[in-house]
Order: structure tokens, then C-alpha cells, then sequence
């Protein structure tokens, strides 16, 4: 897309970049598209002024605009700043409901220490060790979600309904003891949550509305397991977080139903639509996809960190400068905001050697797809890159031609870069 050819003059008395990020023209455009606007900004504006974000969903008067962090040095500064950018005064780039954000943040959006003491209750269950324990867990299941398609008489399905979502949700509803019956009415919840500016998921309805909605339902389904396991304890996350206290104090429901929404959406959103995006990326790369196949073992590792590179299923969140300070040569002013933008810092050629490329052998490969590290830093990374490796291994090894038929249909948002639909091909496993 053309991007703006002048500058407007903001309440802030700054003026927004020529360089317009803020459209639904933009956003509706492709990955590739939007990263040509992203290399200019690079180039030319590393941290620019932004006018607000174009139909928000709760639109806020008083809103003057943002800064634009583009660069992968910007990013990692901005993250690891945590002391000047803080999370407290909300993290999504779009302005959603008050009473939404209260019911989806947690500690996503909370500041130290209490930000620390929250996350120290499910950090345990995400460690290495954690990780390495269920290893054989993910195994299976991701046997079992390859089993369920690779012998498909007709070779072809839809890969986000039969692959790319089944694994995630298995593995986040055992880890956090949702009962079989509940789970399918987790995920459609966790996808509206996702989906605010999408067309085809709001069908007329009222965004916000969709969005607390959406919340109420994963409230009432953790109040649910909340009674079960007060009476019947596991060692699951709800029982671990049930048992926990913060400062002497229990947690209330209200904050078990938090993080339940936000590992909801969190626990399924980077697996299934990097896995999903990388089958796309095969079929225009085969020569990546048979590169890995003749030593799949030995070089899986070093891929996935590529397949969440290329992919930056999660484009963007925000921080709030708490003090006057410096950054990329611009002066950022107490109480405004600066949006991190990760496709772009993942395409940096300061950092990455033709970043364009699809490259599985790339190392290092220090990308932004799980943040610029700091306090905030993705929680799950281990496990999302335990299930790609596990779904990956049996996708080569099984379904090996597997390719996209079409172009995915995308979700239509500025948070994450989702495929709600791409239909696959590949040989039938019994037919080889």
C-alpha cells in the first residue's frame, strides 16, 4: 500500500510520521506488503510518531497517538527496559473495553513485583525440566493428531481444523486440567478473543461486545473447574493456582479466571498458526523442507527457532514510558505510548542475514517471535517449541509432500497473524 504523503500535526503538538502504520488499509494487506512499509520505517523513521490505530474497537478521545518501534535493536530495548516501559497501563496495540482487559491480562499487564509473584506460580510448571518431563506427552499427542488425517483417502484437508489447532489445545487443557467436554468450547472462546477486527468472526455483531463476551464464557467455564478441583484436587494448573498465595492471600476466582483466559489464548495461538504458516512456506521452499528432512534430527532444533522467525505469529504489543527518556534518537515523553512491532524487528538486516530468506539453517537466530526478553518474555516458549518439534517431526516423516492448495484465508487483525483456513494436499500415508 501508498503510504501517507503528509504529516498531521497531533493533540501532543508532535507530528505523526509520513509513513501511515495506523489504516485498516494497512492491515489488511499481506505479511510481504506490510513488511516493504516496515523497511522504509527502518530506514527512514526507526522510532516514528503514529496517529491512533484506525477503528478501534473502544475508540479513546483523549488518545494522541504512539511511537512505532520497528528496529530488532529498538524492540529488545524497549522489552528489557521494564523499569521505563511499563505493561500496567495495558499491553495490546488496539484500544479494546476497560472491563475486557480487566478479565484477559493477569500479570501480562502488571508491573513488578506483583507482576514477579504472579507469574512465579505458573512459571513453575513451564521450566525446563517441567518441559523436559512431559516431552513424551507431547510426543503422543502430536502421533495422535497426525494419525487422525495422514491417512485421508482423499489427500486433502483443512489444516487448521485437522492439525495446526488440535495439538495446542490437547496440551494446554491437560496442563491445565480442563475436562474433555469443556475443551472445544475453550477454543472457540480463546479464537473470538483474537479475532476483534475480523469481519467474518464479529458477522455484524458489536466488537466489544464479542470481546467480553468471549471473557464471560472462559470465566464461567474456569468457575466451573475452580469447584471441581476445590473439591477434588490434582496436580494441574487451576489446583496449583487454587492452593497458591501472593502476599499471604489466595488468589480470588475472579484472578484464576484471568489467567485462565490469558494462557487460553496464549497456549494456542503460537503453534497453531506458525504450524499452519509453515506448511505455506514449504511449498514455496521445498528445497528447505527436503534440507531438513535428511537429517531431521539433528537439525529440527536450529529450524523451529526459523519457523517462529519467519512466521511472527504475534505482530505487536505496547508499553507505556513512565519517564521522559531516549530512544532511537527520539525524545519519548512520560505517559506515552510505544508499540513494539516483532514482524519487523524479525526482519531486521542489522541483525539477520537476508532476513527475507526462508532459511532453516539459520544460527543464530536471536529473534522477537517470543518478545525482547525482559520480565515479559513469552512463559511458554519451551513448550511451543517442544509441540512444533513433536508435530514437525511427524509431518516430514509421515506426510512428507504435504502443501497448500490455496492461499490461507487470514485472520483480519493487527495482534496476531492467524490462518483460520488452508487447505493441504499430500499423499495418503498407506498409498506410499
Amino acid at each position: 500500500m501508498s503510504a501517507q504523503t503528509e504529516t498531521t500535526t497531533s493533540g501532543s503538538g508532535r507530528e505523526y510520521s509520513a509513513i501511515d502504520i495506523s489504516s485498516r488499509e494497512f492491515w489488511d494487506t499481506t505479511a510481504e506488503e506490510r513488511e516493504e512499509t516496515f523497511a522504509r520505517l527502518r530506514r527512514e523513521d526507526p522510532v516514528s510518531w503514529q496517529r491512533p490505530v484506525e477503528n478501534a474497537v473502544a475508540p479513546d478521545p483523549d488518545d494522541v497517538g504512539y511511537w512505532a518501534v520497528v528496529t530488532h535493536a529498538d524492540i529488545t530495548t524497549v522489552s528489557t527496559a521494564n523499569d521505563v516501559f511499563v505493561s500496567g497501563q495495558g499491553v495490546l496495540f488496539d484500544a479494546l473495553p476497560p472491563e475486557f482487559l480487566e478479565m484477559t491480562q493477569s500479570f501480562m499487564a502488571m508491573d513488578n513485583p506483583r507482576h514477579n509473584d504472579l507469574r512465579k506460580i505458573v512459571q513453575k510448571a513451564f521450566t525446563p525440566k517441567q518441559i523436559r518431563r512431559i516431552d513424551e506427552q507431547v510426543e503422543q499427542a502430536a502421533r495422535e493428531v497426525v494419525d487422525s488425517f495422514a491417512g485421508e483417502p482423499s489427500g486433502e484437508i483443512e489444516f487448521v481444523d485437522r492439525c495446526a489447532s488440535r495439538l495446542p489445545l490437547r496440551m494446554f487443557s491437560a496442563m491445565f486440567g480442563v475436562p474433555e467436554h469443556l475443551q472445544e468450547e475453550t477454543a472457540s472462546a480463546a479464537q473470538e478473543i483474537v479475532s476483534w477486527a475480523d469481519p467474518e468472526h464479529l458477522a455484524g455483531r458489536d466488537p466489544s461486545q464479542v470481546q467480553v463476551e468471549a471473557a464471560q464464557k472462559l470465566h464461567a467455564i474456569a468457575a466451573e473447574i475452580i469447584a471441581e478441583r476445590r473439591e477434588n484436587p490434582t496436580e494441574d494448573l487451576f489446583t496449583g493456582l487454587i492452593q497458591a498465595e501472593v502476599d499471604g492471600q489466595s488468589l480470588t476466582d475472579a484472578e484464576i479466571g484471568a489467567f485462565f483466559v490469558l494462557l487460553s489464548v496464549a497456549g494456542n495461538d503460537t503453534t497453531k498458526h506458525t504450524s499452519t504458516l509453515t506448511i505455506k512456506h514449504f511449498t514455496e521452499n521445498p528445497d528447505q523442507r527436503d534440507w531438513l528432512a535428511a537429517d531431521l534430527e539433528e537439525r529440527l532444533g536450529t529450524a523451529v527457532e526459523e519457523l517462529i522467525r519467519y512466521a511472527t505469529p504475534v505482530m505487536t504489543f505496547r508499553r507505556t514510558a513512565v519517564a521522559d527518556t531516549e530512544l532511537g534518537g527520539r525524545t519519548i515523553r512520560e505517559g506515552e505510548k510505544v508499540v513494539m512491532f516483532y514482524p519487523s524487528g524479525n526482519r531486521d538486516s542489522d541483525v539477520f542475514d537476508d532476513p527475507g530468506a526462508f532459511d532453516l539453517a539459520r544460527n543464530p537466530n536471536p529473534h522477537v517471535g517470543f518478545g525482547g526478553g525482559g520480565t515479559h518474555f513469552c512463559l511458554g516458549n519451551q513448550l511451543a517449541k517442544t509441540m512444533l518439534r513433536a508435530l514437525f517431526r511427524q509431518i516430514v516423516t509421515r506426510v512428507p509432500d504435504i502443501h497448500v492448495t490455496a492461499e490461507p484465508e487470514l485472520l483480519g487483525t493487527n495482534f496476531i497473524r492467524g490462518v483460520k483456513r488452508q487447505q493441504v494436499a499430500f499423499t495418503p500415508e498407506q498409498v506410499r
